[in-house]
């Protein structure tokens, strides 16, 4: 009899939702914004830090309005992450932009302040200066902002932190998402929190966040007729998936504490394996570690992540590789590179990396299917 599937990261409902819901529907709020909105946009503000906070329908979107505030055009250039899922890059695109992509930092996994500060110094030899640079938070662990940061300041290019893995982590006491010029969340279903589809811009420019606000509202100008005089997006999130996120965000701590014990387990029970580690937990902050990510190395081990991939599969069990870097993706093949060192670190996170179910609902006896299963393929 076949297994019961177990996914990589479902979504957790926490019992809430249903009232929130039932509220929208109460009221005939059902049509994009109203008061679960509203509302949404501030509590994350307060729990995030920041002094203005706008939903939307994606953190996609979030990025893309970041940039438009960002007068990213036609032929500019935009550092982006190379370790990340494509939506962080897929905005350069939508503006007509050229991505420029960094290398990880193998004690972070994510940019490498090394491979920034190269890129941006030949960028201003060469005189072509970014317009942006993203910095991606990776499987919820904050980059190392303040190193990040200071090199962005010398050269005076505004930093966007894609913190869409990252809701809950910290970095030296503030959250993840909320040291950049604009910060970016995505409530997608596989994220620790989820409004079924959705993400949320955060930022202290309130001014630039009201003018994202009339973009993402199909840009009509005030008047009683509709007018419109820049083009704008169908971008804003819904009151009935605003008040999921509400009832969401209430139990994000838990669910950060449901993860992290998630990795523990399997830090202990696995960490014992031959050629086997885990992404670092860097000293300056807190991971809310939304997937656990093994290693495998091959010169301690002949079993490949592809064959605990598939062995995991025949039980049921859905596991990924770490994110292909996007400077390999065929969309990106002549885009320009920065590596950290002679080695490319993204490359060698994508041939030894395995994301493991990670989801806070995940059960006991589910996590000793998943390292049953792995000892089994060690012991052959």
């Amino acid at each position: 009899m076949k297994q019961p599937r177990i996914y990589l990261s479902p979504p957790h409902m926490g019992g809430e939702e249903g009232r929130y819901i039932e509220e929208a529907f109460r009221t005939n709020w059902i049509a994009p914004l109203g008061p679960h909105v509203d509302a949404f946009e501030k509590e994350v503000a307060q729990y995030v830090g920041t002094s203005s906070a706008l939903a939307l329908s994606s953190g996609t979107a979030a990025i893309h309005l970041a940039l438009k505030l960002l007068k990213v055009g036609e032929g500019d250039t935009v550092f982006c992450s190379t370790l990340t899922f494509v939506a962080s890059a897929n905005p350069i695109l939508y503006q007509n932009a050229i991505p420029v992509f960094i290398d990880s930092d193998p004690d972070t996994w994510n940019m490498s302040p090394r491979a920034l500060e190269h890129a941006l110094s030949q960028a201003k030899g060469t005189k072509k200066m970014p317009k942006a640079v993203i910095i991606v938070n990776l499987y919820g662990q904050s980059a190392d902002m303040d190193a990040l940061l200071e090199i962005c300041g010398h050269y005076k290019v505004p930093v966007i932190e894609d913190a869409a893995e990252s809701l809950g982590a910290e970095y030296k006491g503030k959250k993840s998402g909320s040291l950049g010029l604009y910060g970016i969340y995505s409530f997608n279903g596989n994220k620790i929190i989820t409004t079924s589809g959705g993400g949320m811009l955060v930022s202290n420019d309130e001014e630039g966040l009201d003018k994202a606000r009339f973009w993402a509202t199909q840009a009509r100008d005030q008047a009683v007729h509709y007018q419109h005089s820049e083009m704008g997006y169908n971008y804003r999130m819904s009151n009935v998936l605003a008040g999921i996120g509400r009832a969401q965000l209430k139990t994000l701590e838990d669910k950060v504490q449901a993860r992290r014990r998630n990795y523990q387990i399997y830090y202990d029970e696995l960490g014992k394996l031959p050629g086997v580690s885990f992404m670092p937990e860097a000293s300056f902050g807190k991971s809310t570690r939304w997937l656990t990510v093994l290693m495998l190395d091959p010169s301690n081990t002949s079993i490949s992540p592809s064959t605990v991939i598939e062995e995991l599969a025949k039980d049921n069990i859905e596991s990924r590789p770490v994110w292909k870097p996007l400077h390999l993706q065929p969309l990106f093949r002549d885009n320009s590179y920065y590596m950290h060192s002679d080695e490319s670190t993204s490359d060698i996170l994508f041939n030894q990396g395995i994301c493991l179910p990670s989801g806070s609902s995940l059960t006991m006896n589910e996590m000793d299917r998943i390292i049953s299963t792995i000892y089994q393929l060690f012991s052959r």
